[in-house]
């Protein structure tokens, strides 16, 4: 996965043409399945369909959320594809976890918008836990990987592993928990049993943003819904952040 010199791929390269059409006419897809054998809208490019796979696998996921938004480049940026201060500082952006600290989504459950994050710091590892500032870098590394804790207002207090991959085409980010998450005092997910991938596409003057999370629930009635749910309105959330980074980065 390590980053090399390449060329952005069009919408209908990374997508087909049905699921270009569906896109651009309503902005945002998204899919919710339960014992899923496959995603519905990931993009066609290898990196991000290996590691979908492997998680699907691994997990036995019986919860598999996606979304696929479009992100048009400002003006001023670089065309045909992104520069190389552009990926940068998108890279930088989404490194940046500080900022998931409040981020709202819509609970399905309560019927209201609620905080996702309560607090998000990175840390120094996951058993230390001590924080740390968001990283900043003069020029992506091809991998790397940091923990953070984060405070979520519906499963707890947890940590993470985040790996990120920056290619030349595309920039990817996993987030797995390492501790247990729980709904109040009721056990949910298991320690490594959730990923949550973003992927960043250079689609020429667009970005195309894809949000999979995969999990194995606890098996308790109703449990598996209530979660898969929630999981589609937060990709929404983290879709939301992501574009609000991009913002910045990019302008």
């Amino acid at each position: 996965m390590a980053a090399i010199p390449g060329f952005s791929l069009s919408l209908e390269e990374l997508m087909g043409p049905e699921l270009k059409v569906a896109l651009i006419g309503q902005g945002t897809l998204r899919e919710l399945q339960f014992k899923a054998s496959q995603p519905l809208l990931i993009p066609r490019q290898g990196a991000i369909q290996a590691l979908v796979d492997t998680a699907l696998q691994d997990l036995d996921a019986v919860i598999l959320a996606e979304s696929l938004s479009l992100y048009k480049k400002p003006a001023a940026s670089a065309y045909p594809r992104w520069s190389e201060t552009e990926r940068t500082a998108l890279f930088n952006s989404a490194l940046a976890l500080s900022t998931l600290a409040g981020i709202q989504y819509y609970s399905s459950s309560r019927k209201t918008m609620r905080t996702f994050y309560e607090t998000s710091t990175v840390i120094d590892g996951p058993d230390t836990k001590r924080p740390q500032v968001d990283p900043v870098y003069p020029r992506a590394p091809a991998e790397l990987m940091l923990y953070a804790r984060q405070k979520d207002l519906t499963f707890g207090d947890t940590i993470y592993q985040y790996e990120y991959h920056a290619l030349s085409d595309a920039l990817i980010f996993v987030q797995q928990n390492l501790t247990a998450m729980t709904i109040g005092i009721i056990p949910a997910i298991g320690k490594h049993k959730l990923r949550s991938v973003i992927a960043v596409f250079d689609a020429e003057d667009q970005l195309l943003i894809y949000v999979a999370s995969l999990a194995q629930a606890v098996s308790i009635p109703g449990m598996k819904e209530q979660i898969g749910k929630s999981f589609s309105t937060r990709t929404d959330a983290i879709l939301k952040w992501f574009t609000g980074q991009a913002d910045k980065a990019l302008q």
